[in-house]
């Protein structure tokens, strides 16, 4: 609901439209343009809000992190305005403003922002944020879907009308034509987007992205009664939470650069018959099959330190995790997913595998809903489009299952936006059956609004159903699609003879130590035979390269050029490895 509230200040007086639900920061986005076109050299430290004249106030910042309803503002409400000039820049200009809102009225640590340039952009982005380089590209991209001309078109090659020109990469026809079931996160960022800064043409940058939260807030703007659970208002709770379906993705395709990596890691399964868990290392490009669409390149699959079961995985302490991940990052690679075995042998002597993921059961069960949710909470992704500088997560959940002919397949996942709230909020927890969730009880640290969850009926009608004790997994799970690349090209090589002994499989008799290494070496060794991620983690762990070599190391993998890869096996550091390796065999 919109309402209209007034400002006044020692410029004068002025009106600002807000929505109830949206959060204090975006009002005060609109209200900064305004008192610095009057005052330039406004301390924006400074800003203070009351609702009555002649007391100072609140600092506007401590305001950010509640909504427009929860800090308890009506339409037509005047508040007043009062601020400092920068050090230097001349004589305080404190207009007497009212009554100090109660000092609870400060915003909980997770949500304080503060108020300076960068934090509140007045006329843009927040232009501080490194975002990845996929979302820088597709940020300067428009997504438009062009169109071909019609029988209907009564103009020449170079006109347009309504039946050739370009659609907007949300275009939901466009969508259901080409049986796309989620639109992008950039063609969703772009439409909400122009909704909110150009179609009421605002003089005024407003964030367009927003994430929920459902926690209650400790610190009540009301200031009327004690912190929960010794008390609570309307301020001060959640809403209601209803549960959509979520119409966009982060991620919209997972595409692994060589199956030789997959196959590598069911191995695991193929010989002892337990289940298996990998990192994702890879990248995020461009993916032509959505407009704007995002898909994540995987380059390989490292394996943690893990007990392996039967029907699960126990994850074990990771002590190099830091290490892994700089030897990924010089090689322009990072943590993308992760990736858990589920196979069950169905019995046949043919190698088909039970099918226990479908429709009528689960995708992912409500214990793979929480871990997925909070890897994504772990790895957020940074937008400078969001007033809090990041918005969900790209991080990818891949299960490599039986599909519905009893063939191995992955298939690959992400959590709602919705989901991660929930779990940020302790709200939600398993249930004996996979495919439901729990909703978590009020206690005295957690409150749990009103649930519920919007479906069709057999009459093909919208209901809401009460999403308490328990409601579907599906409403939290967003679905991806998988592939392989016709032509691959992957970044190492992953032919038999370039495979190294893949990390922490000791169970099997599989041992990184310096004997399989002098096996390596001496097994028809060349350049190619260093493009192997699990052999480069474990010469930098072996620490007999130095700084120059290991860089050195890391530049023929990128480069793949010859005259490097001659200087690293005439270097000092690569004839003191050969011969540590001989003495060891």
């Amino acid at each position: 609901m919109s309402i209209i509230l007034r400002f006044r200040s020692k410029d004068g007086m002025f009106r600002i439209s807000s929505n109830l639900n949206d959060d204090f920061l975006i009002t005060l986005e609109q209200v900064l343009p305004i008192l610095q076109q009057k005052s330039p050299s406004i301390d924006l430290q400074s800003i203070s809000i009351s609702d009555k004249p002649n007391v100072k106030g609140q600092l506007a910042n401590s305001l950010c992190g509640k909504s427009i309803q929860e800090l308890g503002f009506k339409n037509g409400d005047l508040l007043f305005v009062s601020y400092e000039l920068e050090e230097g820049a001349g004589d305080s200009s404190e207009v007497p403003a009212g009554a100090a809102l109660s000092s609870s009225t400060t915003a909980a640590t997770n949500h304080h922002v503060s108020i300076n340039p960068i934090q509140v952009p007045s006329s843009g982005p927040l232009k501080s944020i490194k975002q990845l380089p996929i979302d820088d590209e597709l940020e300067k991209q428009d997504g438009l879907i062009k169109r071909p001309l019609t029988k209907f078109c009564q103009h020449g090659v170079k006109g347009m009308c309504e039946y050739c020109s370009p659609l907007p990469p949300w275009d939901k026809d466009y969508r259901k034509e080409q049986n796309i079931k989620h639109m992008s996160f950039h063609s969703y960022l772009k439409e909400i987007d122009q909704t909110k800064n150009n179609k009421f043409n605002n003089s005024s940058y407003i964030a367009p992205l927003d994430e929920p939260n459902f926690k209650i807030n400790l610190h009540c703007p009301s200031g009327t009664h004690k912190p929960y659970p010794r008390g609570i208002c309307s301020k001060c709770q959640p809403n209601a939470i209803t549960l959509q379906l979520q119409k966009f993705r982060m991620v919209d395709h997972v595409e692994f650069s060589d199956s030789l990596i997959m196959n590598q890691f069911i191995d695991v399964w193929r010989h002892t018959g337990v289940q298996r868990f990998g990192y994702l290392y890879g990248r995020y490009e461009a993916f032509d099959k959505v407009p704007l669409g995002i898909k994540a390149v995987v380059e390989a699959i490292y394996e943690p330190p893990q007990h392996g079961e039967l029907d699960g995985i126990t994850l074990l302490p990771w002590d190099n995790e830091a290490e892994v991940d700089a030897i990924a990052n010089e090689l322009g690679l990072y943590k993308v997913g992760i990736t858990f075995t589920d196979l069950t042998d169905s019995g046949l002597k043919d190698g088909t595998v039970l099918c226990k993921r479908h429709k009528d059961s689960y995708f992912l069960s409500n214990l793979e809903i929480l871990m997925a949710s909070k890897f994504q909470i772990k790895y957020p992704n940074a937008t400078k489009f969001s007033s809090s500088g990041q918005f969900s997560s790209k991080f990818v959940t891949c299960v490599i299952s039986g599909g519905l002919q009893g063939q191995i397949e992955p298939r690959s996942y992400q959590v709602s936006i919705e989901g991660e709230a929930l779990v940020k909020a302790d709200i939600i927890t398993g249930s004996t059956q996979p495919s439901q969730i729990y909703v978590n009880g009020t206690n005295e640290t957690r409150y749990v609004p009103d649930i519920q969850y919007s479906k069709l009926n057999e009459y093909n009608l919208e209901i809401k159903t009460n999403a308490k004790p328990t409601f579907p997994v599906e409403f939290l799970l967003v679905s991806l699609t998988d592939s392989f690349p016709l032509n691959p090209q992957p970044l190492f090589n992953n032919e038999a003879n370039s495979i190294f002994v893949i990390e922490n499989r000791e169970f099997m008799g599989d041992l990184q130590n310096l004997q399989t290494c002098s096996k390596y070496l001496n097994s028809n060794f060349n350049q190619s035979s260093l493009f192997n991620f699990h052999f480069l983690v474990y010469l930098f762990k072996l620490n007999i390269l130095g700084p120059h070599e290991l860089k050195l190391l890391i530049k023929i993998v990128k480069d793949k050029d010859e005259s490097d890869y001659i200087q690293l096996i005439e270097s000092p550091g690569w004839m003191t490895l050969l011969t540590i390796v001989e003495q060891s065999s």
